[in-house]
């Protein structure tokens, strides 16, 4: 059998694709070597949200007196954390061989390997069989880096050192847990298990932490994890790992800090190697397949989705590309723009962002205003959020006057950021979401008071 399309994947980007394609009525080959879901269903966004939710209820009946509840005994059980995160991904992974399987998708759970190009089409081997398929997306996500420092492989062969696959299944809370990387995982990891009762220290290379969030914001963030305990250490280079020892460069000093277990954050890379791209011409860089805004590759009917492009490594631009690759065999017209998608820091306090930061706009030459507000000009955000010091920080192109960047932190952040999204991406003006009516009380309407401000 010769099919319309051959997947290599089976995260966000690959089984929705395959979703689509069999919709469609292309007869579809999803091949996935480990979970139909990858990494953001198994071992990425959902259990870290499962986790962290259960850290917020905590968090919350802990300091409940602020609210007039009064609580004893409280202690989290992270046994039971780990067990109810098993349980939700079990539910959400058979929700989605379920769709698959109503879309007539056909799955199969090998290791695919990509043999070269014949009359038939694709070729691509799985096990020990071979399968041809007119088309090929290319969509095997991403893998952690490591650091190129002396000790990382002897740690983790002794299960001292952990990636973000491992410390999510960890048996028991470390007394004590240094981080290495101060992105959005890390920052996550050092979120859950500071309020599970670790000692957590992260070390971070830049001056700064949360990658590109907004400059303020990010130190808004840190300031909040400062309280709660959390050590950092940036402008910091990790030179050495000995046993649960990390030593690191600080001010031209060598330091260290001991921790029961290490996290390695320091970002992630496309999977590509050995998957046979040079058998049929695949154009990489750095690892990456290179992709134009229809999601082709240089070789005709080869796509590629998700995080394997590099471009924005979420789950949620992996979907919408694998709807443009979709629409681009369909012969329908799409196509990807990058320029309003979200960041989510699902920590306490949460942190969303989209568009342009103040750094990046003048960077690239940009007039804009900007306006700042604090959350506490929510009503709601006073009543549900005591003592919190969030803000909302948007930016207003000076030439047509439209929303080009939005940042906040504070809780509700991360479902407040899809108006914003809308916002940008629709390139509204200031003056025509003044005019717009927000529901009252809530969070989000701190979107429309910031725009009053301004105008």
């Amino acid at each position: 059998m010769v099919y319309d399309l051959i997947i290599l994947g089976g995260g966000p980007a690959g089984y929705h694709a395959a979703q689509r394609a069999g919709d469609a009525g292309l007869t579809s080959l999803l091949i996935e070597k480990n979970h139909i879901g990858g990494v953001c269903l198994n071992e990425g966004c959902i259990p870290t949200k499962t986790m962290l939710y259960s850290a917020k209820i905590f968090d919350n009946a802990l300091h409940g007196e602020k609210y007039g509840v009064i609580c004893s005994d409280i202690k989290l059980d992270h046994a039971a954390v780990i067990g109810r995160k098993d349980k939700v991904v079990r539910t959400l992974a058979a929700g989605v061989l379920s769709s698959l399987k109503k879309s007539h998708v056909e799955i199969i759970q090998e290791t695919a390997e990509i043999k070269g190009k014949n009359s038939e089409g694709y070729q691509i081997k799985a096990g020990n069989e071979i399968y041809s398929g007119k088309r090929l997306l290319i969509a095997t996500g991403s893998k952690p880096v490591f650091p190129k420092v002396p000790g990382i492989k002897e740690g983790m062969d002794k299960g001292n050192i952990l990636t973000s696959r491992e410390i999510l299944d960890i048996k028991k809370v470390p007394k004590s847990l240094t981080i290495i990387g101060g992105g959005i995982i890390g920052l996550e990891m050092a979120s859950y298990f500071n309020s599970a009762g670790s000692k957590v220290t992260v070390i971070e290379l830049l001056d700064h932490i949360a990658g590109e969030t907004d400059l303020e914001i990010s130190k808004i963030l840190m300031n909040n994890y400062q309280k709660k305990g959390i050590e950092f250490h940036l402008k910091s280079m990790v030179t050495e790992i000995n046993g649960v020892t990390v030593v690191y460069e600080k001010d031209g000093e060598k330091r260290e800090t001991v921790g029961e277990k290490i996290l390695v954050s320091v970002g992630r890379s496309p999977v590509t190697e050995g998957l046979g791209l040079d058998k049929i011409g695949v154009e990489t860089e750095r690892g990456r397949v290179m992709t134009d805004l229809h999601g082709h590759t240089n070789i005709p009917e080869v796509f590629a989705a998700g995080d394997v492009n590099g471009v924005s490594m979420l789950a949620h631009t992996a979907f919408r590309e694998a709807d443009v690759c979709i629409n681009s065999m369909l012969g329908i017209k799409d196509e990807m723009r990058y320029n309003a998608i979200p960041t989510v820091i699902y920590a306490s306090p949460e942190v969303a962002s989209v568009g342009e930061t103040e750094e990046s706009a003048l960077g690239k030459g940009v007039e804009f205003d900007t306006v700042k507000l604090s959350m506490r000009f929510s009503g709601r955000y006073v009543a549900e959020d005591e003592g919190g010091d969030g803000i909302c920080k948007l930016l207003i192109d000076k030439k047509h006057g439209m929303v080009i960047g939005v940042h906040l932190i504070g809780n509700y952040s991360s479902e407040i950021i899809s108006s914003a999204v809308m916002m940008t991406e629709l390139e509204l003006r200031a003056r025509e979401i003044k005019d717009m009516i927000f529901p009252h009380p809530t969070v989000s309407e701190i979107l429309k008071e910031a725009i009053i401000q301004l105008l």
